[in-house]
């Protein structure tokens, strides 16, 4: 049977085939990252009220239902997103950080008010040594790295907390959950801004491929996305 009997889509495959070529299709899709930022700028402001005492202790439940309400599947979201996209940084840091702050939220929710868990506190301290392994590997994004790293600090602080019921922890973490906040909305800004205007408005500090994966042609970016998916390049 000829390429001319087949099916469109067989006779595409054939003649695929028969040339040695492969064709890369790109999905339009925005970047996640902002979502998942303002995500966690929600939770850790909200969590950071109540261990400053801004919040009373009584009202942590309310907190606890919107880091299990919104914060967690937003996250989780952004989570498959991010794979879908191929961007395995993004996707991993937003999978821990989705478990861990519904791991925080079902805590608190089901917990006597202005009560620790040593339980909670180990959960957090390995949570934060987790958020280090995209921190690490989404370096050349230096901003999404920061928000990361500092989300692996946060989460460390307050294990210490949970661990030890120091107050100067507690007001220790409530620092870090804000400033942390300052960092996620900002992230979340910049990125927003880059995938609605086509261009860094604010800066986001990449380096290396990261840098030349948005600032380098067509060309180079197709050649990139084909040596991702093991095509070999004809010349």
């Amino acid at each position: 049977m000829s390429g001319r009997d087949l099916p469109g889509e067989q006779a595409g495959e054939q003649a695929r085939e028969q040339t040695g070529l492969a064709r890369v299709v790109l999905r339009p899709m925005g970047s996640p990252l902002p979502l998942g930022f303002l995500g966690l700028a929600l939770a850790t402001t909200a969590f950071a009220a109540v261990e400053l005492g801004w919040v009373p202790a009584a009202q942590a439940r309310v907190v606890a239902l919107a880091a299990l309400l919104f914060t967690a599947p937003l996250q989780f979201l952004v989570c498959v997103l991010g794979f879908l996209a191929r961007d395995s940084v993004a996707g991993a840091a937003m999978g821990v950080l989705s478990g861990t702050w519904a791991v925080i939220g079902g805590v608190t929710l089901t917990s006597a008010p202005g009560t620790t868990s040593a339980a909670l506190g180990v959960v957090l301290l390995t949570a934060a040594a987790a958020m280090l392994v995209p921190a690490l590997a989404g370096l050349p994004k230096l901003v999404a790295a920061a928000v990361m790293g500092m989300s692996a600090a946060r989460f460390a602080i307050t294990g210490v907390y949970e661990l030890t019921a120091s107050a100067e922890w507690r007001t220790t973490a409530g620092v870090a959950g804000l400033v942390l906040a300052v960092v996620a909305y900002y992230a979340a800004l910049a990125f927003e801004l880059e995938d609605a205007h086509g261009r860094a408005l604010l800066p986001v500090a990449r380096l290396g491929r990261a840098r030349t994966a948005v600032r380098g042609d067509l060309r180079d970016q197709t050649k990139g996305l084909a040596r991702e998916a093991g095509v070999r390049e004809q010349l």
